[in-house]
């Protein structure tokens, strides 16, 4: 994968490496300008956080919902500029942002355990903090999406390559490396709001809204026994963070597919209703409608 560094992964890694030597407060200013110009511009981010907003949130008011939107496009602007920070310094250089610890116990004893721990991490404030941290306490297999492009693949590899990190494709082979990971009581990171392919998931309803949800978490937690812990690092108003973890909702371990698709989208509601601004609104998370029963006409894409 190195020999696939090339220039453009280059260039790229040089850009984020010299705005993560931006002083942590114009880093936070140029974040928060970067997610209020997208506003201003109509950008794809900007009319994709609507509309989830609109789906996800239609008891607000049209005043409620824009402020939400504000602040959610400043902190997706945050959360891009803090990426070029973790990606490109060392890990306890990064780690001294974290001021508090939220949880800690329900980790430290899902570890003790000795059964494996998943730990879910819906895209909701720093998900790259959040890694380090986790990786400071055991060795973790981290599961991704490989990009389209090899050089944008080498780029994250290289970004995310700490110490006790291992990248694991999310492939049929990827999936049984973290069988075995977990059969012999190690840690996994999944991100569990990612919407899968056609086939590789079951719809349950996120925000009240039909979501085509991955499968995999609750197979992994059924098959191995392992304990499924919700996290995120929620940004504080000082620029540190907080390390949340949350035990998991029941279900999630079930057989059943569709009740354990239902059990992880409500973690995932869950954590993101404790900070909702810092939630990736901007992800295209229903592009995939249920398919049409009792001759009913099929949902348009709401985007």
């Amino acid at each position: 994968m190195q020999d696939r560094f090339t220039l453009p992964a280059r260039l790229l890694y040089a850009l984020l490496w010299l705005i993560g030597r931006l002083p942590p407060r114009v880093a936070h200013a140029l974040g928060a300008g970067i997610g209020s110009a997208a506003r201003v511009l109509g950008l794809r981010e900007a009319r994709v956080s609507r509309r989830n907003l609109e789906l996800c949130h239609p008891q607000l008011s049209d005043a409620e919902r824009d402020a939400l939107l504000r602040a959610s496009l400043r902190e997706t602007g945050r959360t891009l500029v803090e990426t070029a920070r973790c990606w490109t310094r060392p890990a306890g250089h990064n780690l001294r942002l974290v001021r508090e610890v939220d949880g800690g116990a329900l980790f430290e004893a899902a570890l003790a355990s000795g059964r494996g721990v998943i730990v879910a991490a819906p895209h909701l404030g720093n998900w790259e903090l959040l890694n380090q941290w986790l990786a400071q306490r055991t060795p973790i297999a981290i599961v991704y999406r490989p990009p389209r492009s090899a050089w944008m693949e080498a780029l994250l590899r290289r970004a995310r390559g700490h110490a006790n990190v291992t990248q694991v494709r999310a492939e049929a082979a990827g999936v049984r490396q973290l069988f075995r990971v977990l059969k012999d009581g190690g840690c996994v990171g999944i991100l569990p709001d990612q919407q899968p392919k056609r086939g590789d998931g079951e719809f349950a309803p996120f925000f009240g809204v039909q979501a085509l949800t991955m499968t995999l978490l609750s197979r992994l937690a059924h098959k191995t026994g392992a304990i499924v812990l919700f996290a995120y690092a929620r940004r504080l108003p000082d620029g540190g963070f907080r390390v949340c973890l949350r035990g998991a909702p029941p279900g999630i371990d079930a057989e059943d597919a569709t009740r354990g698709v239902a059990a992880l989208n409500a973690g995932v509601e869950a954590c993101v209703r404790e900070a909702p601004a810092q939630y990736q609104w901007s992800y295209k998370r229903f592009t995939m409608r249920p398919p049409p029963r009792d001759g009913a006409a099929s949902e348009p894409n709401p985007y």
